[in-house]
């Protein structure tokens, strides 16, 4: 019954110009869909989602995937209990999902699209080419003792051999632990050991906005003390020569050369492991969360097609590192699995200068772009030139993934990088959720996105909100904790080796619900907005603060680029706020004539109890690789704490710490 209302919906039903894309036969994974004689509201359909998930869920996993064995039971889901299992009894494997299946059927498809760091450089993969690659690393890895259920690491340069490699450890049922290419040896150390891995693939060297960077000595270093590890794999990027141990490591593409193109996909059941991936927790032990088959590779292709109205032809990008969720499952496992062509953005939106991003969607004619709020900021702060140099006709859709996207740069990316025509998808969604879950196409239909706003739930997915009080808010115009009620297929099953703290985190909080950890509100229409991670609420003078909110204010001067605020504590208010202000590029004007300004936005908009009590404008920010805001190190910074700011190695630009802690001294020495 799903499949036929989703099979007819036409234009009318998702969004103004959207043909539904879905799964007829295994032959022809994606094909469009004409109208039909009556078609469903979306509406109805959503409904349906909620309130008849085995038929929903079940009619589309049985036409969208490819089975060996047809699943006895759709779902197995407890959410008091944590309990997460879908499609029991099916068996199937994701590499055949994303690469055999569309082989047989149009083999020479470009599959990716290689952007190299090198400006104006790309490389075409097919999805013949990308299978055989794939076996090629799995036989390789076979011949090296890999078996089912054991943990790869991988620390690589965003290329064709990492995607590869990903699908290679699917296809023989290892378990992948992609790890960004730029973690510190410590850093890595600590995943490889947690996940105990017992190969690690690298790089001789890594290339990225045209610095080197050392894979090889990296992995060298953060293995001396992994007795797990017994083959360090090394791909050729630079050819430069790296420190070799006999026995040990192994030259990747010339291990390739002796193997098959040809490599039987192993039959998994639906709830084998598929991937770990950490978060960047900002205190305490990283957390592997674990994915696993069936669902996973379900809700990353349905919406990556959906969200994105993908058609096949069209090229599309997502420029973020693999090693992040939105890598996994927007830039690789939905991507392939609805034999789409995808891009792989191996360097920095600056690099050689701030319209790398547009003159590769003009060179590679990319309809569909995909990044995150710290890269919108950046480039705004750089000026509309760089845009406007190139071509972006091709671009119909212009997706954000990350921080709540402030109104200001919402509508630069609209106006400017869009041309004012392009469908802005503000998505929501976490590592843990593994797809998108609030989005606004296609569930808000004709509604024109509103700046700042996800919007609507996904197919499937029911966000409540809970006040302090653990108490279900009903009806709109109401901010809380955002918790999601229904379970959905691509969420995470466990933290590795420490399931009780995937119930503490995500279960136990608000029984019978997944605590998402951020905090939304629902405005008068029913439509959502993030307002941050609810640990970034500050408490002052008796009063609750969303640290997204008082930065929204801040990010809608013209002279501003970025804010983050964090609370401090404070003898007589509890907690007080502190601001760190990023200036754009051309601005001159007088700091404290800025911040006098800033005071008095913020006491008209939210009130003068709102009014930070110090402000430091800084050249930038403590950062993870991702582009998330470690307001831990802020905290410190503000509690004059520098000797507990910890590890800061990992950080996308470690120095900016020194700076930031010497500027604090310097205008508020001990305060």
């Amino acid at each position: 019954m799903v499949h036929r209302l989703i099979t007819s919906c036409c234009t009318r039903v998702l969004s103004s110009q959207t043909r539904v894309l879905c799964s007829r036969s295994f032959s022809s994974p994606l094909y469009p869909l004409q109208p039909k004689h009556v078609d469903p509201n979306h509406d109805a359909l959503y409904e349906e989602s909620l309130n008849n998930p085995e038929r929903f869920w079940g009619d589309l996993a049985k036409h969208r995937l490819r089975w060996s064995k047809e699943f006895d039971t759709v779902m197995d889901c407890d959410m008091h209990k944590g309990k997460i299992s879908w499609f029991l009894g099916g068996k199937l494997n994701v590499s055949d999902n994303c690469i055999d299946r569309h082989v047989e059927v149009t083999p020479d498809r470009t599959a990716l699209i290689w952007e190299k760091d090198e400006p104006n450089q790309h490389q075409r993969v097919s999805y013949r080419e990308l299978k055989e690659m794939t076996c090629q690393i799995a036989n390789t890895f076979k011949q090296y003792g890999i078996v089912k259920g054991d943990r790869v690491a991988v620390y690589m340069p965003v290329s064709p051999l990492l995607v590869a490699t990903m699908l290679a450890c699917a296809r023989i049922g290892a378990v992948h632990s992609v790890v960004f290419a730029g973690f510190s040896a410590e850093a890595l150390k600590s995943r490889i050991l947690d996940a105990s891995c017992k190969v690690v693939v690298t790089a001789d060297q890594g290339v990225r906005g045209g610095k080197v960077i050392e894979l090889k000595r990296t992995v060298d270093t953060a293995v001396v003390d992994c007795d797990c590890v017994e083959n360090v794999f090394v791909m050729s990027r630079t050819g430069a020569s790296v420190p070799w141990k006999d026995g040990r490591d192994v030259k990747l593409e010339e291990a390739m050369e002796q193997q098959s193109t040809e490599c039987p996909a192993e039959v998994l059941d639906s709830e084998d492991p598929l991937f770990m991936l950490y978060t960047s927790g900002s205190t305490g032990k990283p957390k592997g969360l674990l994915h696993t088959q069936a669902g996973y590779i379900l809700y990353a292709g349905l919406t990556h097609q959906l969200v994105f109205d993908y058609h096949h032809g069209d090229v599309f990008a997502c420029v973020s590192d693999i090693g992040w969720i939105n890598g996994h499952s927007s830039v690789v496992y939905g991507p392939l699995s609805n034999g789409a062509t995808t891009t792989l953005f191996e360097s920095v939106p600056t690099y050689p200068d701030p319209g790398r991003y547009w003159e590769m969607v003009e060179r590679l004619k990319i309809k569909q772009f995909y990044t995150a709020p710290t890269a919108i900021r950046l480039l705004l702060k750089c000026g509309d030139h760089y845009v406007h140099k190139y071509n972006r006709d091709t671009l119909t859709t212009l997706g954000c993934v990350g921080e709540p996207l402030n109104t200001g740069a919402w509508e630069w990316y609209h106006n400017v990088v869009g041309g004012g025509r392009c469908t802005v998808v503000d998505t929501w969604w976490q590592t843990e959720t593994g797809g998108i879950m609030i989005t606004p196409r296609p569930s808000s239909g004709h509604t024109r996105s509103k700046p700042g706003f996800p919007m609507t739930p996904f197919l499937g997915v029911e966000p409540v909100l809970y006040n302090d009080q653990n108490e279900l808010l009903e009806g709109n115009n109401v901010s809380g904790r955002l918790c999601i009620k229904k379970p959905t297929p691509g969420m995470a099953r466990t933290i590795y080796g420490d399931h009780e703290r995937f119930l503490d985190t995500y279960y136990r909080p608000y029984p019978g619900v997944y605590f998402t950890g951020d905090g939304a509100l629902r405005d008068k229409d029913g439509h959502y907005k993030i307002t941050g991670r609810v640990d970034d609420v500050i408490n002052t003078k008796g009063h609750r603060l969303g640290t997204a909110e008082l930065e929204s204010v801040m990010d809608e001067d013209p002279r501003v680029a970025e804010a983050a605020v964090v609370g401090y504590g404070h003898e007589d208010y509890g907690e007080a706020i502190y601001a760190y202000v990023i200036l754009k590029d051309e601005v001159r004007d007088n700091e404290e004539l800025i911040i006098k300004d800033l005071k008095a936005a913020i006491t008209k908009h939210i009130g003068s109890f709102a009014v930070p009590h110090c402000f430091m404008i800084t050249p930038g920010l403590p950062k993870t690789r991702s582009g998330k805001i470690m307001r831990r190190i802020l905290r410190k910074v503000a509690e004059n704490k520098p000797e507990e700011l910890g590890d800061v190695s990992t950080l996308a630009d470690p120095p900016i710490v020194s700076t930031i802690v010497e500027k604090h001294q310097q205008k508020y020495g001990t305060k």
